[in-house]
């Protein structure tokens, strides 16, 4: 394991490993606008999982990894900051 800071901000540490969920989260200060997942689903790399809106710009949040999405862990609406977990795919 390591540090992916360049990609996810400067706390964030990788969990891609084999077997390990792997957490989707927020890069910056944004309004959650949609969610196009729920618990249960099955996604591939590249699925988007939420859209997010920061200074009037809509941010598709997309996956890193293929898997079943465990927890979403924000709703329609909320605010979230860099490094918040916006939902556990495992």
């Amino acid at each position: 394991m390591g540090w992916d800071a360049p990609r996810r901000g400067y706390w964030r540490v990788m969990d891609t490993v084999a077997g390990m969920p792997h957490h989707v989260v927020s890069d910056l200060v944004a309004n959650v606008l949609t969610i196009a997942v729920h618990a249960g689903d099955t996604v591939e790399v590249g699925a988007e999982i939420a859209l997010l809106e920061s200074m009037k710009m809509e941010i598709p949040v997309l996956t890193e990894q293929a898997g079943t999405v465990t927890e979403v862990k924000v709703e329609v609406g909320d605010v979230v900051q860099e490094g918040d977990i916006l939902a556990i795919i495992e």
